[in-house]
């Protein structure tokens, strides 16, 4: 109990070194709207990759059976 409470204590308290400011450019493409491309086109990776592994899990439980 006092090794995660001190444990706890001691990630509250070094939370704000790792604050960092303005990234400029995430800021520059903020403004000009190039972010949500950004936000797409990673989205549109993970999505990829999650229905490629969901089909293989399904082919792995096939030859398994």
């Amino acid at each position: 109990m006092k090794n995660s409470i001190a444990a706890i204590l001691l990630f509250l308290s070094s939370s704000n070194l790792f604050a960092q400011g303005d990234i400029e450019m995430a800021t520059g493409l903020r403004s000009s709207g190039k972010i949500y491309v950004v936000v797409l086109v990673l989205l549109t990776i993970f999505a990829v990759l999650g229905i490629s592994l969901f089909l293989l899990d399904r082919r792995i439980k096939k030859l398994e059976k």
